[in-house]
Parts: C-alpha cells; structure tokens; sequence
C-alpha cells in the first residue's frame, strides 16, 4: 500500500500516478475499458473500496482502496488542442524569414529542399554564392549532425549545387554534438528564438 493519485477520466482511462516518474504512470488502463466498483465479500478487509478495471481483452487492473485523502470532479470542456510554441517548424519559418542570421549576405534558396532521403530544412546561397544547407532543431544532438552528413554527401553529388557546406542550427547543441559537427567540417550555430521572433529575452543579461 502506499499514497497513489487515480485518475478516471472522461475517455474511460484509468491511470494509477505517484510522486515520481514525470507524467508516465504507475500502472494504466487504455480505453475502451470499464471500471465496476465491488462490494460485500469482493473487498478485501479493511479497504474502503474495491476497483475492477477491465478491457475488451479482459485483461484487469485491480485497485484496492484503503484510505481516501480527496475526491473531486471536474469537467475540462471540449479540448481546443495543444499548440506548442518555438517547435522546429516555427525555427525553421523565422530563420527562412531571417536568413541573414546565418551570416551577412546570406541568401535563401528553398525552405524544405527535397532530396532523395528527405527534405533538407533550409537550402541557402552565402556570400560568395557558395551553397549551404541548414538543418535546425530546438535540441541539437548527434543523430541531427548525422541527418545534415547524410543531406550533404547527397547534396554534393549534384554538380549544379557542389560544393554544398553544412550548417547545423539548434536552440541547445549538446556538446558531443558540437564536436563531431566541427570534425566534420560542419557549422554550429545557436539559435535564439525571442530574437527571431523580434521579443525581448527573458534571460538576464549583463548588457
């Protein structure tokens, strides 16, 4: 026995949560499933209540109640969805409208760059007329430095574009990230998404 919070909610799921472990829950039930109260003999002595949930499997998830801290109700509404901000496609659309935070001179050619093996995020002119391709992520880690190797060892094999250089733009680049980045030659750049988006950081600043 221990202090659990159960949740019942509207689509029928039960999740069984504790203090810990973030939002992933102990135990769970998905729907459709359904919840049957026992009572008389079925509850266990000493318990106040006796929970059955079972599914179209009829698999269960047995709950035994021995003390109740708090019950409550409440009707969240029709949900409007979820809308997150400064995800990568929101990056990638102000870094195209800002392509100069690349570097002066910088020009765009394409948003969404369609190669063999997927679209590379931005595909830009520098200075010199020489061809970059940008991948931008909010979290830079190894695997996107690997998706920019692989966009431009493809890229490069096309004589209208060679030589194409990398640049691998992120919010947060992890350093192991940053490292092979440079080994291979590829550019690290950090991304500041207030800035780009023309507020004021909320970071406290020297200057």
């Amino acid at each position: 026995m221990a202090r659990r919070l159960l949740l019942i909610k509207a689509d029928g799921s039960v999740l069984v949560h504790s203090d810990g472990g973030s939002y992933k829950p102990l135990n769970w039930m998905s729907p459709p499933c359904w919840l049957e109260e026992r009572d008389g003999d079925a509850v266990p002595e000493g318990a106040k209540a006796f929970w059955v949930v079972t599914n179209k499997a009829g698999e269960e998830l047995r709950i035994t109640i021995e003390d109740i801290e708090h019950d409550s109700t409440h009707e969240l509404g029709v949900d409007p969805g979820l809308v997150k901000d400064g995800v990568e496609a929101h990056l990638q659309v102000l870094l195209a409208e800002h392509v100069q935070t690349l570097g002066a001179g910088y020009t765009l050619i394409r948003r969404e760059y369609m190669t063999a093996i997927g679209p590379v995020d931005l595909l830009c002119r520098d200075a010199d007329g020489a061809t970059v391709a940008v991948e931008i992520k909010r979290r830079g880690e190894i695997d996107g430095v690997e998706q920019l190797t692989r966009y431009l060892e493809l890229l490069n094999r096309d004589p209208l574009l060679a030589p194409v250089a990398g640049v691998f733009a992120a919010q947060q680049i992890k350093p192991q990230a940053r490292t092979l980045a440079e080994d291979r030659g590829i550019r690290c750049l950090t991304l500041d998404y207030d800035a780009l988006r023309g507020t004021e950081s909320t970071e406290f600043r020297l200057f």
